[in-house]
């Protein structure tokens, strides 16, 4: 049966229209809203995403620059920390067939404990995984080992490396290259700390077009900004003098069962630092192995102590310089002495008695008494002045992380027990480069040099930044300085610094026993005590100065036990190195 024909009515018509006039205008709102989303709103995401595709970015990585030290002796420079390709051994645990046998291969390559292969088997083992880091910093030798086992899944890749050839004496003076917690890493203490932007560098960058296969496209407009490589620092100390410095130094720790030690030798004239050693040192190609972070401290700058006899010196050079006393000066001593603001007498080390005595003889057997009679005699105020005028409650400006300025608070106390005590060496702190840079500037005629550390910094571009010698300060009138040599020749040859002396020559020099204080309470320690040295020579054309520290020996209480012969060990070596003649008998 055929349908009926039945026409449209117009209305119907108007209405389909008017729903299809209304759904595209609802559809073309969606793609105005669509562009103006990905236009507008994800504009950023889009962008960098067609980049990506179509562009080319890398960073130019610069090349770190090397730290170097001189050898004097033969006009080079030598490098102590400077950079080296080596592998960084990875693998792909979906490409390893038998995670426990690889894992046995490397770690008898590696090293490793059983803990250890184990722990890597483990890593091995997953199917999943495309990527386990293994071990960094792996030299060619032991790559070829690697790589003559054929292990399916193990590659590597070679990466620049952070490498320090004579590790055994340069960890506290270099610091070391470390890790940052966002993955880069940067230079930690010492100099590589200190020059961190100077050493690594400018980072450059390459951007260009590349075609759909991710290749460069040559003839593509190319944005390049070169990597400006880090600049090399020389240092001022000399290779053999701070082998031998740090070497001698180990073994006297050892030697006393000693906590630890530093030493710094100076050249007076100019400031320069010609070796500087901390005990116990770090191996900064293995910084991550030290029980402590302490270690990183450089004991020479950055632990400040009471030095004990050894500033006596500082004291009698100011009341010499204004006055107060000369060498001749006598007064009587009774073993003890009362002093404002403290409740009993002030009394000479284990208690002697020496009656009638001259200023030498004050140094010469290290009196307390004789001490505070010098200040006395030129006042506190005085005598503040002077400390300050040597350099001591500040920091000397060193071009190495963690320096310490030492604490001189206690002077500022109006009571006389505060700098009574100071003239002795208690109650204040000081660090032993503070200390050798103010016998240095005695040895160098009353004029105090700032220690130099870094010699000259050569730049990229072939400009090079030489440091220049600078007077800090005119502490003491040339006479005055050598009043204080002969005075201090006097507790080398008669003293108790007899075994500091070298047969042949004249040195000045002092010891000093500090006592430690306690951690937990006032006083000090009875078992606890640092043996300092500090001295310069040869006194009439002095080429050195130098302190030894030597921090809780156990087999010896005394300075003159312990610092004093290290100190004349030395002595002997710098001025035959340095070819001094004698001038007198050597008997």
């Amino acid at each position: 049966m055929r349908k009926s024909w039945r026409p449209i009515r117009t209305g119907e018509i108007d209405l389909r229209l008017e729903v299809f006039r209304y759904a595209l205008l609802a559809f073309a709102g969606v793609i105005v809203l669509k562009l103006v989303v990905l236009q507008i709103f994800e504009h950023d995401y889009y962008e960098a995403l067609a980049s990506g595709q179509h562009e080319l970015f890398q960073e130019l990585i610069p090349e770190r620059g090397d730290i170097y030290l001189h050898d004097y002796k033969d006009e080079t420079i030598v490098p102590v920390a400077t950079n080296e390709e080596l592998a960084f051994i990875w693998a792909d645990p979906r490409l390893v067939k038998e995670p426990d046998d690889t894992a046995k291969a490397l770690g008898e390559i590696f090293g490793y404990d059983e803990e250890a292969v184990s722990a890597l088997t483990v890593r091995l083992d997953q199917p999943q995984d495309p990527y386990e880091p293994i071990e960094r910093k792996v030299d060619d030798a032991t790559l070829q080992k690697i790589l003559g086992l054929n292990l399916p899944g193990i590659s590597y890749v070679r990466e620049s490396s952070r490498l320090y050839p004579e590790p055994e004496m340069s960890g506290h003076v270099l610091g070391f290259v470390g890790a940052n917690e966002d993955g880069s890493v940067s230079g930690k203490y010492g100099i590589e700390g200190y020059f961190d932007d100077v050493l690594t560098g400018t980072a450059g960058s390459l951007r260009s077009e590349r075609d759909l296969a991710g290749r460069l496209i040559a003839v593509a407009d190319q944005d390049l900004e070169p990597a400006v490589d880090g600049s090399d620092v020389v240092l001022t100390i000399d290779r053999t003098i701070q082998y031998k410095a740090c070497s001698t130094l180990k073994t006297a720790v050892l030697k006393h069962g000693a906590e630890g030690g530093s030493i710094i030798i100076v050249a007076p004239d100019t400031g320069k630092i010609l070796a500087m050693c901390g005990a116990p040192d770090f191996d900064p190609n293995h910084y991550g192995e030290v029980d402590s972070i302490d270690v990183f401290n450089n004991p020479a700058i950055f632990e400040s102590y009471e030095p004990g006899s050894v500033f006596k010196p500082i004291t009698m050079a100011a009341a010499v310089d204004v006055g107060a006393v000369t060498p001749t000066t006598t007064f009587t001593d009774t073993g003890s002495v009362m002093v404002d603001g403290w409740p009993k007498p002030i009394g000479n080390a284990e208690g002697k008695v020496y009656g009638t005595v001259g200023m030498t003889q004050v140094l010469e057997d290290s009196i307390n008494t004789g001490m505070i009679f010098a200040m006395r005699a030129m006042g506190m105020d005085v005598f503040k002045q002077y400390v300050h005028t040597f350099g001591f409650g500040v920091s000397t400006g060193i071009e190495l992380e963690t320096e310490s300025s030492g604490d001189l608070s206690s002077l500022d106390n109006e009571s006389e027990i505060y700098s009574a005590t100071a003239t002795f060496g208690q109650g204040i702190t000081v660090t032993p480069l503070q200390i050798v840079m103010a016998y240095a500037a005695i040895a160098n005629g009353g004029i105090l040099k700032a220690p130099l550390i870094v010699d000259e910094i050569r730049h990229p571009d072939g400009t090079v930044e030489k440091r220049t010698p600078t007077d800090v300060s005119h502490v003491i009138d040339s006479k005055t300085a050598r009043t204080l040599s002969a005075m201090l020749v006097s507790v080398v040859e008669y003293g108790h610094g007899k075994r500091a002396g070298v047969p042949g020559y004249y040195i000045g020099g002092k010891t000093g026993t500090a006592q430690v204080a306690k951690t937990n309470g006032i006083g000090y320690a009875s078992d606890n005590t640092i043996g300092s040295f500090a001295g310069f020579g040869p006194v009439e054309d002095p080429k050195f100065a130098m302190i030894v520290r030597i921090d809780n020996p156990k087999d010896v209480v005394w300075a003159e036990s312990t610092a004093a012969p290290l100190f004349g060990e030395m002595a002997e070596f710098l001025l035959q190195y340095f070819e001094v003649p004698p001038v007198r008998s050597i008997e």
